[in-house]
């Protein structure tokens, strides 16, 4: 295999203005992280020891990282995802993409109103991609935030391989606190696994390429088993408390449609019996609203494990398909 050579690279490296130390990765994970790369993946060890010289442990990611959004109420969570900004946005960047939709639809079965909610809930349709290296994050994640490490640790190494193999200087890629990427904010191991390439150019770009950016989504959703023209999530009304016990942990559908009556769960829609289901409460401000989540809204949590987003991108989705057509 390639050795990775980066000395190189670390010309271009970005050099600190604040005149203030960085803090940089503890020397004993960071060695037992080279070796490891050194062994399992042919890197260069001097090289790789050079890098992380170059990158800094940011306080602030592990300040973003405790205060998740996720952690809102669903009425507050919701004003973040559902105003007029992001609506608008979203019916301008369908119809500047507008092929580009139609033809990923086709060839994907997702909806087109999905991909746009997506790329419009990460990152404002691009326009909001993140300011951290994403080599200083996974970093510090991954060696100084010890409930998440073996994940984050796992990311950095698909980083690096993935910057051997983009050719990518890995000093240089920008991105959320958490690590992620690009347009539609993957992973290094989703770009990795799902990145698409749409013209068929050998590039999969999705920092500027907004046609890359919407495969990638796509393709995401497809191999995690979206089923084409299904629906995603229904509303219901419920009777007394019996509800309750239908609220159980985890998001993968786990009733069928059938077994709803029995928690005086009413939807204003006829859904096979054996159709699975996953019942889910949303916080608002004086009551919470109850929502039956099929399989497709599970499929969406996929992308981020959380109902509050799944939810988000599903009405951003609706609200732009409205906004869209009118």
């Amino acid at each position: 295999m390639r050795k990775f050579f980066i000395s190189s690279l670390l010309a271009s490296s970005v050099v600190l203005s604040s005149g203030v130390q960085a803090e940089q990765p503890p020397e004993k994970e960071t060695n037992a992280f080279i070796n490891k790369m050194v062994k399992e993946h042919k890197f260069e060890k001097e090289s790789l020891t050079s890098l992380f010289k170059s990158v800094e442990i940011k306080p602030s990611i592990i300040k973003a990282i405790t205060r998740p959004a996720e952690g809102m109420p669903w009425h507050k969570y919701r004003k973040i995802f559902l105003g007029d900004t992001r609506i608008n946005e979203g019916v301008k960047f369908w119809q500047e993409n507008k092929q580009t939709l139609e033809k990923v639809s086709a060839q994907y079965g997702i909806p087109e109103e999905i991909m746009v909610a997506i790329i419009g809930v990460e990152t404002l349709y691009g326009q909001r991609t993140g300011g951290y290296r994403v080599i200083d994050a996974l970093s510090t994640l991954g060696f100084t935030y010890p409930k998440r490490s073996k994940f984050f640790l796992s990311e950095l190494k698909h980083f690096l391989i993935l910057s051997r193999e983009e050719k990518m200087n890995p000093l240089e890629p920008v991105g959320s606190y958490a690590g992620a990427m690009g347009i539609p904010q993957f992973m290094p191991s989703s770009y990795r696994s799902y990145a698409a390439d749409f013209e068929g150019d050998a590039k999969r770009d999705i920092w500027t390429n907004p046609a890359d950016a919407i495969s990638s989504v796509a393709n995401y959703f497809s191999r995690h088993h979206w089923s084409k023209g299904l629906p995603i999530v229904y509303k219901a009304t419920v009777e007394g408390d019996k509800y309750k016990q239908a609220l159980t942990k985890g998001l993968k559908p786990d009733f069928t449609a059938q077994q709803l009556v029995g928690f005086n769960i009413k939807l204003n829609t006829k859904l096979a019996d054996k159709t699975k289901v996953k019942v889910l409460r949303f916080e608002q401000e004086n009551h919470d609203d109850i929502w039956v989540a099929l399989t497709n809204f599970y499929v969406i949590t996929r992308y981020n494990h959380s109902p509050l987003y799944a939810m988000a991108v599903f009405q951003l989705s609706e609200a732009i398909k409205k906004a869209y057509v009118d």
